[in-house]
Formats: C-alpha cells, sequence, structure tokens
C-alpha cells in the first residue's frame, strides 16, 4: 500500500518535470537555457518516472533494470545537455542578453 502510493507520487512528480520542461521549451529566451531544461526533465523526469514505476511493481530483476535504466539515462542527459549548448555556441546563437558571459570570455582569453 505504502509503494504503491509513493510510487505513484513519483510517477506523478516525474510528469510534472516534463511538463515543466514543456513550458520552458516554450517559454525560455535562448537555446542554452532551453538545453538546460530539456537536459533537467531528461534526468529528473525519467529518474522519477522509472523509480515510480519499481515500487509499483517491485522485484528484483525490475530494479536491477531500473538502476541501469536510470545511470545511463543520467549520463546520456548530461552528455546531451552538453553537446546541445556547444553546438549552439559553434552555431553562432546569441546569449541572452541578462546571461552573464563573463566567465567563458575569460577563459578564452587567460591574459587579460
Amino acid at each position: 500500500m505504502v509503494l504503491d502510493i509513493l510510487g505513484q507520487v513519483f510517477v506523478v512528480t516525474g510528469g510534472v518535470v516534463f511538463l515543466a520542461a514543456a513550458v520552458g521549451l516554450i517559454r525560455l529566451d535562448d537555446p542554452y537555457t532551453r538545453a538546460s531544461s530539456v537536459a533537467t526533465a531528461a534526468g529528473l523526469g525519467v529518474t522519477l518516472v522509472v523509480a515510480g514505476s519499481v515500487l509499483l511493481d517491485p522485484s528484483v530483476p525490475a530494479a536491477i533494470k531500473a538502476v541501469i535504466a536510470i545511470v545511463l539515462q543520467l549520463v546520456t542527459a548530461a552528455i546531451g545537455g552538453i553537446a546541445l549548448g556547444r553546438g549552439a555556441v559553434l552555431s553562432g546563437h546569441p546569449f541572452n542578453r541578462r546571461t552573464d558571459v563573463g566567465e567563458l570570455t575569460e577563459n578564452e582569453h587567460p591574459e587579460r
């Protein structure tokens, strides 16, 4: 009973994370913040949904598969977010004017 409720809470929370990321894709200003939104949803949202599904149907094989899926998802979501941001930088997409790029430019010209 407790596992069922906890599993349902995890699945619904994961869905809410995906919904927030979808709103972020529409509302955020530049590709960098959009990529951050998607990467967060891919990591956190999928983790919550998979963990919730294991709690709803607990078994050792399901737990092993869930751990593997969560680890792979967290690694690939981070790499995907970095690749999207790097692709946006290399293609010349401007940063939002509110973004502080000072730290990035200091790395390009360390003698300054």
